[in-house]
């Protein structure tokens, strides 16, 4: 979708949805939408979402929330990106990329995403690979894959839950070692009970 297809109202709203998600995890709320964008009444607020929905930039759900599924041309002078899903928390019993676990989707520039691979966005948490580079808050791309070499930094799903760790492998057993200035992180050894769901490719700062 082009720019000129968007009024500048609505331009406005994706960008500051787009910001908040990035740096807060979240598509904000109406209310919290309406003061970010300087507006009196939620009905002018709700005007707008209804129009980026008839749009197809966001998807409504039955609870009221909504995300992210879109990001138009929002400048003449835009980089060559792709939409890349941020994943939320992974409920038990669901796959990690279920559409109930994307917040929102991201233009990432393909210079970072490149053509033919899968990527995916998480909010790190914590302070398990700070010396690695990844503090609590910090947004993390991740290639799509199920196999990792030493010494990577990979994403695995752990009893549900998906953890970042520095990847190693002896003859019998998988070590995910943390890298941490926080003594209380220790290594986790594994067999075969856990899945690598990819590889980090750069992580984005968080900005708070």
């Amino acid at each position: 979708m082009n720019q000129d297809e968007l009024t500048p109202r609505q331009l406005e709203a994706i960008k500051l949805i787009r910001n908040h998600v990035v740096h807060m995890g979240r598509t904000p709320s109406i209310r919290e939408l309406m003061r970010q964008l300087g507006l009196k009444s939620v009905k002018s607020t709700q005007d707008i979402l209804f129009a980026l929905l008839s749009k197809g930039i966001i998807q409504k759900f039955e609870n009221g929330n909504y995300k992210l599924m879109l990001n138009p041309d929002l400048g003449p002078h835009r980089a060559q990106t792709v939409n890349v899903p941020i994943i939320g928390t992974v409920s038990c019993g669901s796959p990690m990329f279920a559409e109930q676990n994307i917040e929102a989707y991201i233009p990432v520039s393909t210079n970072l995403a490149t053509s033919g691979n899968k990527y995916f966005l998480l909010h790190a948490k914590g302070d398990s690979m700070n010396e690695a580079g990844i503090n609590d808050g910090d947004l993390v791309l991740i290639r799509q894959q199920n196999t990792a070499q030493e010494g990577e930094r990979v994403v695995a799903l752990i009893d549900e839950e998906a953890t970042i760790k520095e990847f190693h492998k002896t003859d019998s057993v998988v070590i995910l070692k943390p890298k941490s200035t926080n003594p209380i992180h220790k290594p986790i050894i594994l067999e075969a009970d856990f899945q690598i769901q990819g590889i980090v490719v750069s992580v984005i700062q968080s900005l708070d």
